[in-house]
């Protein structure tokens, strides 16, 4: 499609646009008394008007029934993580008994370490991306300094990191592999993040999942900025596991529960370790308080705790909402919109001097999502803080990027124009 960088054109694409009406079904901040352009959907996303809603029939059904809720409310509480399974399991790909909900992100990946990384003197190393997300960091240390000292391994050795390549800003999928190939029998996991938070790079998680398990080793998945933003086949690529969040992309709001993904060929493995508590305990025999655990079949066997039905209430709400429109829409949209900013970008870029937008994300639509992290050659902060109090909401990275995710469910093409107009007024003010 040729873009034009007019109002009237972008108009044109929203009054096109089949997902337009779901604007209208988030509550927007507002900046001097103006609905804000919102591009940080890949850190908080918008509320859902439907949240509310949700939430307070849980707050009703505990004033109104009490503890009698867990069986008796509309949506009893004993089994409302079940809602989950079916459309969140066509979001990441998977069949709905691999997929459930509890805890928050690196909780999950933590306890899904427990049955996929068991390290021994020989073969102990993790591999994962350069700079990973600090709490990714943070678990492979932990993780590796406290399996180290009993199996017998230096754990300064454990953690392989895949560097980008000297003046690149991505990786490259051969050095992944190549990587993989080199640490041979010695590698236990591979576990990266499924899109690079800085960069927005989408990996190839299917060649990446077939050499780690080539070479006898586990592979999972961060999914925090992939889930509700690319096509995912976890189930078809063979994933062991996955975790992410959904605050992101998915609404459920600020720190909410996370989702987390065990591919059905380890269901029945008994041997496999696992952190257990009452809710994964057999769904039917879970009241006669046995002492001998007896997992539930599939992920949600995983389950520990009794679920914070509060926190997962605007969760479903969302989710509901991905069920009626699907992937494959969301993702048509996304392609476009973000299509349409980086047109918009390079507009701005020739318009005005002095200034160079280098977008970190790769090109390839197939290697990126909503996001485009821009490296603003020749401003700083200042440009920043100006978006910022003019309404527009984005992400400031050091040293000098931007961080712009155009989420298809509330985003539109004008929001694109008019965010190209505020940039432009604030890099000659």
């Amino acid at each position: 499609m040729d873009f034009i960088n007019s109002r009237e054109f972008a108009k044109q694409l929203d009054s096109q646009d089949e997902l337009n009406q779901y604007r209208d079904e988030f509550i927007f901040p507002k900046v001097n008394g103006k609905e804000v352009i919102y591009f940080t959907g890949n850190s908080l996303g918008l509320q859902p008007k439907s949240a509310k809603i949700y939430v307070d029939e849980v707050m009703d059904d505990w004033a109104n029934l009490a503890v009698e809720g867990h069986f008796y409310s509309e949506k009893p509480w004993w089994d409302y993580h079940e809602r989950f399974c079916q459309p969140l399991s066509e979001i990441v790909g998977a069949k709905p008994t691999e997929v459930g909900v509890m805890n928050t992100l690196t909780v999950n990946l933590h306890l899904l370490m427990v049955s996929f990384y068991q390290p021994t003197a020989k073969k102990y190393k993790i591999i994962c991306e350069e700079k990973a997300f600090p709490s990714d960091q943070y678990m492979f240390q932990s993780q590796v300094h406290f399996h180290a000292k009993s199996v017998g391994f230096n754990p300064e050795e454990a953690i392989v990191e895949v560097k980008k390549r000297e003046g690149e800003n991505t990786l490259r999928l051969d050095d992944i592999l190549q990587k993989i190939e080199e640490v041979g029998d010695e590698l236990a996991l591979v576990l990266f993040g499924g899109v690079n938070y800085y960069t927005g790079q989408v990996l190839d998680m299917k060649a990446i999942t077939e050499a780690g398990q080539k070479q006898g080793a586990y592979v999972g998945w961060d999914l925090a900025h992939a889930a509700g933003n690319i096509a995912l086949k976890l189930h078809e690529w063979n994933v062991d596991f996955a975790a992410w969040c959904s605050y992101k992309y998915m609404n459920s709001g600020p720190g909410n529960v996370s989702g987390y993904f065990v591919h059905e060929k380890h269901h029945n493995d008994n041997d496999l370790p696992r952190f257990a508590g009452w809710y994964g305990h057999n769904k039917e025999r879970r009241f006669l308080m046995e002492p001998k655990f007896d997992p539930v079949h599939g992920a949600n066997g995983w389950q520990i705790s009794n679920l914070p039905i509060l926190s997962m209430a605007p969760y479903l709400a969302s989710v509901e909402m991905f069920a009626k429109v699907g992937m494959e829409k969301l993702i048509k949209k996304r392609n476009l919109l973000t299509a349409y900013l980086e047109f918009i970008l390079s507009e701005i870029d020739a318009e005005v001097e002095g200034t160079t937008f280098e977008i970190l994300t790769p090109e390839n639509q197939t290697e990126r999502g909503c996001q485009l992290s821009v490296y603003l050659h020749g401003q700083g902060r200042e440009l920043f803080n100006y978006l910022m109090e003019n309404g527009v909401i984005t992400d400031w990275r050091e040293p000098n990027v931007i961080r712009l995710a155009p989420v298809p469910f509330y985003s539109s093409f004008e929001d694109m124009y008019d965010f190209g107009q505020i940039l432009r007024k604030g890099i000659l003010k």
